[in-house]
């Protein structure tokens, strides 16, 4: 069977900035048949995330992160239709996902890899499973669970780096409805923050491309910053940092303004910053969803819930056409997009 693949053509380097023409479109071949246990599926949606990045490296810098290999196919969440299958528990027509799902229009997989989804759990809306229901949801919700240590009642103000993108738009929300009294948002347009407020429930939103950050962030934030979803680290999360409370948390997410330099995982912080961490007890541990998948089937039950409440807004922005992931690639990682970034790949 001839099918559509995307492969990673090109690195771009530990200190580089990647660019569509990172990856290449090609033809390619996969059996007529399938063996026991396979199932042949049809991709639906693809997952387009920062953490990728590191994916493009020959090192990633990371122990739980493979790289991509030059000329082989990519991969990452996915969502598809089983076409075919000699595999127990599925059958034609059930929806499935999985996180090393390859970039390409018909694979065939190992059916014990594969989750199968209840699209009603979302009102249909499948591509949410690689977002605000999936391992971007996770990391929200387990975040300010494990990490934020956020309590009714005790009026936090919350402060979400990267507040616009995927992961960000839902940790403020999740604060929120988890307890925090007041959550401000760190995003680069006016019309990033303009969504935050109006749309998403941020009593307010800043953008560091314009006026001064901490001069706003003191006005936004009088009584200081109790918990901090740290998306972008670098100079933006120096400045929060600078205005943390006492015992105050940070949830150490994502570091996506250092992914195109040659750091550790996660980056040390500049000495003053580090001096204020430690004297004010400020927590800031690395945090991997996939420590905590005892807790995923039950929290995805509550990210579900809340999106059939409409108590969580998703934001999603959607490229047609397998063709086009490279440069989808390319406009997330340089901030183009708001919410969850999902590439269409059935016609």
């Amino acid at each position: 069977m001839i099918i559509q693949r995307v492969v990673l053509n090109s690195r771009p380097g530990k200190n580089g900035v990647p660019v569509a023409e990172n990856f290449r479109l090609e033809q390619s071949t996969i059996a007529d048949t399938i063996q026991a246990g396979q199932v042949r599926v049809k991709t639906l949606y693809l997952s387009v995330d920062p953490y990728m990045r590191c994916r493009m490296n020959e090192d990633t810098g990371s122990d739980y992160l493979q790289p991509w290999q030059l000329s082989e196919v990519a991969d990452g969440g996915g969502v598809g239709v089983v076409k075919e299958s000699k595999h127990d528990n599925l059958a034609e027509g059930d929806f499935v996902t999985s996180f090393t799902w390859p970039w390409q229009t018909v694979a065939i997989l190992d059916g014990s890899l594969l989750q199968k989804l209840v699209p009603q759990l979302v009102n249909g809306r499948l591509s949410y499973f690689l977002g605000a229901a999936g391992i971007t949801g996770l990391t929200a919700l387990l975040g300010v669970r494990e990490k934020g240590h956020v309590a009714v009642g005790a009026n936090q103000t919350m402060v979400v780096s990267g507040a616009a993108g995927a992961c960000g738009s839902l940790a403020g929300q999740i604060g929120r409805l988890e307890g925090c009294s007041r959550v401000v948002g760190i995003a680069g347009t006016d019309e990033k923050c303009s969504i935050l407020v109006q749309e998403m429930g941020f009593d307010a939103a800043i953008n560091y491309k314009k006026g001064n950050v901490a001069e706003q962030l003191r006005e936004l934030c009088p009584g200081g910053v109790d918990v901090y979803f740290d998306n972008v680290g670098g100079d933006i999360s120096d400045t929060v940092i600078s205005q943390m409370n006492q015992n105050s948390h940070i949830i150490l997410c994502g570091q996506i303004s250092q992914y195109n330099k040659d750091v550790p995982y996660p980056p040390p912080l500049p000495p003053d910053i580090e001096k204020i961490q430690k004297e004010r007890n400020i927590t800031r541990e690395r945090f991997l969803v996939l420590n905590y998948m005892d807790k995923h089937e039950a929290s995805t039950l509550q990210l579900c819930q809340w999106i059939q409440e409409g108590k969580l807004k998703v934001r999603e922005t959607v490229v047609e056409g397998l063709e086009n992931i490279g440069a989808a690639f390319q406009s997330m990682m340089s901030g183009g997009n708001i919410g969850k970034q999902i590439v269409s790949v059935s016609k």
